[in-house]
C-alpha cells in the first residue's frame, strides 16, 4: 500500500486555476517580441511552487505550456520551452516551500533568470529559429535585467503579504 497522500480536490482546483493563469498571462498578457518575453506568468509557477512544492510547480509550468501552446500557439511547438517553464516552476517550489527568505526568494530568481531564462532558453530560441546562440545573448540580458527586480518585487511582496492569507484559505 502506498504511504503517499493523494491531493484532495481543492488541491487539483486551484492548482487547475494556476495553470490557467499561467495561460493567459504567458499567452495573452505578456510583451513578446519573437526572441524576449515580459510578462508575470512566473507568478502563476511562483505561487504553486511555494504553496504545493516543486512537483506541483514543475506540473503547472508543463502543462500550462503545452496547454497554452495547443490553444494559443505563437510559433512551432519546441519540447524545450516545456522543460524550461516545468524547471522555472520546479525551482520556486525547491527553494521557496515552506522556507521563505529574502535569500532564498533571490536565490530561486537568480537561478530562474540566469540558469533558465538566459541560457536555456536562449538555447531553445536558437535551434528552434536556427539563430546564432551568442547573437542572441545581448537581448537576453536585457530581458533578464527587467525580470530580476520585477521578479524579486513580485515574488517577495507575494511571499510577505499574500502567502498567510492563501495558506489558511487551501487549509479550511
Amino acid at each position: 500500500m502506498s504511504t503517499q497522500k493523494k491531493p484532495s480536490v481543492k488541491t487539483l482546483v486551484i492548482l487547475s486555476l494556476l495553470t490557467a493563469l499561467y495561460i493567459v498571462l504567458e499567452r495573452f498578457l505578456s510583451i513578446n517580441a519573437w526572441n524576449m518575453r515580459i510578462g508575470f506568468a512566473f507568478c502563476a509557477l511562483a505561487c504553486a511552487g511555494i504553496l504545493f512544492g516543486p512537483v506541483a510547480g514543475a506540473l503547472v509550468g508543463a502543462l500550462g505550456d503545452i496547454i497554452g501552446m495547443l490553444l494559443v500557439p505563437t510559433g512551432p511547438y519546441f519540447p524545450g520551452f516545456t522543460l524550461t517553464a516545468a524547471l522555472t516552476g520546479l525551482v520556486y517550489g525547491l527553494f521557496l516551500h515552506g522556507k521563505q527568505s529574502v535569500l532564498r526568494t533571490v536565490l530561486a530568481i537568480l537561478v530562474n533568470q540566469i540558469a533558465l531564462s538566459l541560457f536555456l532558453q536562449t538555447l531553445w530560441i536558437s535551434i528552434t529559429y536556427g539563430s546564432p546562440y551568442r547573437a542572441l545573448i545581448p537581448v537576453r540580458i536585457t530581458q533578464v535585467l527587467v525580470m530580476i527586480p520585477l521578479q524579486f518585487i513580485v515574488v517577495f511582496l507575494f511571499v510577505r503579504q499574500l502567502l498567510p492569507a492563501a495558506r489558511r484559505m487551501i487549509e479550511s
